[in-house]
């Protein structure tokens, strides 16, 4: 799941602006594709003179703190693909919005993670196949746990090739 933490001034987002900007981050996740509710934003208003920059008060700055437990970025250039994708899709709730920002991504173990009491089933996997398209969290059998495209023996293919 990515969990996103949106530390920002009180009054910054509206209630609208704040559905937008989550329907936002919601979709530059959805194309991966992982489930739609993976993804969790949490809006936490900082009051003003609660934020410090070098030690100055700063009353116009955005912090995001960004926990990706459902996938990792393979690579160097992926990583930089990724934060580069992950900075540009802010940029209409904060640079056009005369904010200064800041973002971090950690990559805490998906081993370490349930949602509802289940553990998410494997990428690319029939169950998360089927979580996408129910968007939710059910429980899944062991065959489903296999991936949507499973060759079994060297040399397989799909008789349609």
């Amino acid at each position: 799941m990515p969990l996103w933490k949106i530390y920002h001034p009180a009054g910054a987002y509206t209630e609208q602006d704040k559905k937008e900007f989550s329907q936002r981050i919601t979709e530059i996740y959805s194309a991966v594709p992982i489930p739609k509710f993976y993804v969790v934003v949490i809006f936490e208003e900082t009051p003003p003179g609660s934020v410090w920059v070098g030690g100055d008060r700063h009353d116009r700055f955005v912090r995001f703190k960004i926990d990706q437990m459902a996938r990792t970025l393979p690579g160097p250039v992926i990583r930089e693909w990724w934060i580069k994708a992950v900075d540009e899709a802010t940029h209409p709730w904060v640079k056009d919005r005369g904010y200064e920002w800041e973002i971090t991504i950690e990559e805490p173990p998906a081993d370490l993670w349930t949602l509802s009491g289940e553990r998410p089933p494997p990428f690319e996997s029939v169950a998360e196949k089927r979580w996408i398209e129910e968007n939710q969290a059910t429980p899944y059998s062991l065959a489903e746990r296999l991936p949507v495209a499973l060759s079994l023996a060297p040399g397989t293919h799909d008789p349609g090739d």
